[in-house]
C-alpha cells in the first residue's frame, strides 16, 4: 500500500512540475520532477523487494521476465535522460526550448510510456502473486494521463514548434513512417552527441 501511495504522490509532483513550467515558474517547484522520479523509483523498488521476499523471480521464465523488464527500464532511462538534450530539458535555460524530433522522439511523441508499461508488465508478471502488476498498471495509467496533459497543455505552451511536431509524429503508437524517420534521424542524433 505504501508503494502505491508513493508512486501516486510521484505523479502528483510530475503534474505540479508541469503546471509550474507554464504558470508560476518557481525555482523551488522546478525540483518537483526530480522528487517525483525519486518517489516513483522508491515505490518500484519496494514492490520488487516485496516480490523477492515472496519468492518471485525464482524460475527461468521469471528470470527472463526480470531481464525483459530491466531492458525496458534501460530504454525508459535512455528516453528521458539521454535521448533528450539534458540541459535544455531539465534545467532553466534562456529563450524558448526547441522540440527534440529525432531518434526515439521521431518514433512517437512519448516513447517513455511504452517503455514504462513494458517494464511494469514484465516485472509484474514475474512477481505474481505480489501487487507489483496492479501497482505497475496503475502507474502506467497515471503516466498515460500525465502525457496526455503534457501533450495538450504543457508542451504547446512550452515549445513554440510543438504544434508542428504534433502534426508530424504520432502520439504513442509508432507508424511505418515514424519508424523510418526514427531510423534516419538516429545517425544525426549520434553525431550531435559526439560533437564537442
Amino acid at each position: 500500500m505504501y508503494s502505491l501511495l508513493l508512486g501516486m504522490l510521484g505523479f502528483l509532483l510530475f503534474f505540479l512540475y508541469d503546471v509550474n513550467s507554464f504558470t508560476w515558474r518557481s525555482r523551488l517547484l522546478h525540483k518537483s520532477f526530480a522528487l517525483g522520479v525519486t518517489l516513483l523509483a522508491a515505490a518500484t523498488v519496494l514492490d520488487l523487494a516485496a516480490a523477492l521476499r515472496m519468492g518471485a523471480f525464482s524460475g527461468l521464465k521469471d528470470l527472463i521476465l526480470l531481464v525483459a523488464g530491466a531492458l525496458c527500464l534501460a530504454a525508459l532511462v535512455y528516453c528521458l535522460f539521454f535521448a533528450l538534450p539534458f540541459a535544455e530539458t531539465y534545467q532553466d535555460t534562456d529563450g524558448p526550448p526547441a522540440v527534440c524530433d529525432r531518434s526515439v522522439y521521431a518514433l512517437c511523441r512519448h516513447p517513455g510510456v511504452l517503455c514504462m508499461l513494458g517494464m511494469y508488465l514484465f516485472w509484474g508478471l514475474g512477481a505474481l502473486p505480489a501487487t507489483m502488476l496492479r501497482n505497475g498498471l496503475i502507474f502506467s495509467g497515471l503516466n498515460t494521463v500525465y502525457v496526455c496533459f503534457q501533450d495538450r497543455m504543457t508542451f504547446p505552451r512550452t515549445f513554440p514548434d510543438y504544434p508542428d511536431y504534433q502534426k508530424n509524429v504520432p502520439f504513442l503508437i509508432p507508424t511505418g513512417a515514424s519508424i523510418r524517420a526514427a531510423w534516419r534521424t538516429r545517425r544525426r542524433s549520434a553525431e550531435e552527441e559526439g560533437s564537442p
